[in-house]
């Protein structure tokens, strides 16, 4: 049975008008919301308490608050599974101080002494405590960013020597674009969700150069296959839409079966509210669409423009 070939070329402006529009709504919520740097890169401190029952978030956060003089502290609750005994379930309470803040001895046994007297039943106990230098954590956030861009110059490379037959390096530059898209809207997850950037984005960031990238190389590799059967007279716009039509069906379910396990994950997070997960499987997840969308609709469509715009050169330089 012959696949229903698809004009996938005939709609580019409509998928580059809907990755625009989403970037814009995101610059726009950018400047709105502005972006948080956690603490491994922005340097500060933090200190995890854990305790066991309910006990009022609001409450929790303000009696925190009096006790510290830094109107920059940030507050997280999520459960500590393994916590659950006869006092009631289990909690994690972590206080962070970005920047150049830090949680000094006195103000540390304040805030522990203030927590003892309010709730005494709940059983809190100091479980973790980290310091970060802002020099160092800047140092961090560069060698991560470093990590990206080395993992982006490489997979270029990769296509460009791969695809030759194709316009390798035409192929490596537009998988470059589809790549920087699905950063985009991945750090405006971040932004829309007002989850600060940590090392959390730069794992999502690195799986998701991994996975876009091996769907606009199997889109390649068809479109490779396709245009050495019906041979060099055949359109290119031909070539892509036929292309295309064969690999849309695979790329989508394999995409969804990535979703569904994620969402499974995030589901399970929210539930027992761990958020340092919550914070990686959120925008994972919007990754996964991104990623499978950018390898359709912006790379290789942006391929065939490129190949195109080249021969109407290459005529042009003929007459």
């Amino acid at each position: 049975m012959k696949n229903k070939v698809m004009d996938f070329y005939g709609k580019r402006k409509v998928f580059f008008g809907i990755s625009i529009g989403l970037i814009v709504i995101g610059i726009i919520c950018n400047i709105i919301f502005g972006v948080t740097l956690d603490i491994q890169f922005s340097g500060g401190s933090m200190i995890s308490y854990t305790y066991n029952g309910q006990i009022d978030d609001n409450e929790l956060k303000a009696l925190v608050q009096e006790t510290t003089p830094n109107d920059q502290v940030s507050f997280s609750i999520s459960k500590n599974l393994a916590g659950n005994n006869d006092a009631g379930e289990g909690y994690y309470f972590t206080i962070q101080f970005p920047g150049t803040a830090a949680i000094d001895a006195e103000i540390q046994s304040e805030i522990s002494t203030a927590l003892e007297e309010k709730y005494p039943d709940n059983n809190f106990e100091v479980s973790e405590f980290t310091s970060v230098d802002a020099t160092m954590g800047a140092k961090f956030f560069v060698k991560c960013i470093a990590a990206v861009l080395l993992a982006s110059v490489l997979m270029v490379i990769y296509v460009t020597i791969r695809f030759k037959k194709i316009g390798g390096m035409s192929a490596g530059m537009m998988g470059l674009v589809a790549l920087l898209h699905d950063m985009v809207i991945v750090y405006f997850v971040f932004v829309v969700f007002r989850m600060p950037i940590d090392s959390n984005f730069i794992a999502v960031i690195l799986m998701i150069l991994g996975y876009s990238l091996n769907d606009t190389i199997v889109i390649y590799d068809r479109v490779r296959e396709n245009k050495a059967k019906m041979g060099p007279k055949a359109s290119l716009i031909d070539v892509y839409n036929l292309s295309m039509s064969q690999c849309i069906r695979r790329t989508i379910f394999t995409s969804i079966t990535t979703l569904v396990a994620i969402s499974s994950v995030y589901a399970v997070c929210l539930v027992y509210n761990i958020t340092s997960i919550q914070s990686f499987a959120l925008p994972m997840m919007f990754g996964v669409v991104s990623g499978c969308y950018s390898s359709i609709c912006i790379a290789t469509p942006l391929w065939v423009i490129w190949q195109l715009n080249k021969k109407e050169k290459e005529k042009n330089s003929e007459k």
